[in-house]
């Protein structure tokens, strides 16, 4: 099929749970929040890399009314599910432009008031980093914030099951644990178990597994030689010195 990434035909099986995992770790919002204070929205549009399925995007559009935003998301199943997100709301359609492609590929605008990178930046290693930073830092407008949201892991480590997510939808109960094993560098391996319980049908057993490039926010401040500023265990903001 020409134009298409086969791999977007292949998603993780643990993506339909996604909404899950941010409503059981919903601190980071007040975080990002936090961290769009005073942001010149006529400066340019706010990016957001790895929007997923729309919650970042709707925290940045109740934060910042007149902003218009860049949202990227490659993985087919959230990009969906942020389209209609997206398609649904008259506000949300009229500032929020859909991008498919990831990262390190991704057309950027000439100039950025913001840039949300919740859940994404560990997914690239230093190489990819260091060439996404080379794109992006002479577009930021100053005094332009980059939020950032990371796994509190600073380096591979084993991690034993812990409790992931817990939620009610209907009579099924949704259960998720997380554990994780050191990998090749500075690779973490994340499995998740999902256990989805309750009638009516049967229960259900979903894995999970990703990557993650571990490293802390002040890597992030040395790479791109900004200011951080920790502002919850996972979350924080990066800023040009002054």
């Amino acid at each position: 099929m020409k134009g298409t990434d086969m791999s977007e035909l292949n998603p993780s099986p643990a993506v339909e749970f996604y909404d899950l995992v941010t409503r059981s770790h919903s601190e980071g919002g007040d975080a990002l929040r936090s961290a769009l204070d005073d942001v010149d929205v006529a400066a340019g549009p706010v990016l957001d890399v790895g929007a997923g399925t729309g919650r970042t995007v709707r925290i940045i559009a109740d934060a910042l009314p007149d902003a218009r935003i860049v949202a990227a998301e490659p993985d087919l199943a959230m990009r969906t599910v942020l389209t209609h997100q997206v398609a649904g709301d008259d506000d949300l359609r009229r500032r929020v432009t859909i991008l498919a492609e990831p990262a390190e590929t991704m057309p950027l605008p000439d100039r950025l008031s913001a840039v949300v990178l919740f859940g994404v930046v560990g997914m690239l290693d230093r190489d990819e980093r260091r060439q996404f930073w080379d794109r992006l830092l002479p577009r930021l407008a100053p005094g332009a914030p980059i939020a950032v949201e990371l796994l509190p892991i600073s380096e591979p480590q084993q991690l034993p099951p812990m409790p992931y997510a817990k939620e009610r939808i209907g009579d099924h109960l949704y259960e998720a644990t997380l554990q994780g094993e050191p990998g090749e560098d500075d690779l973490m391996v994340l499995n998740s178990t999902w256990h989805i319980t309750g009638g009516p049908g049967e229960d259900r057993i979903v894995h999970g597994t990703s990557q993650w490039h571990t490293f802390g926010l002040d890597d992030l401040a040395r790479e791109t030689g900004m200011v951080a500023e920790q502002l919850t265990m996972q979350a924080g903001v990066l800023r040009a010195a002054t």
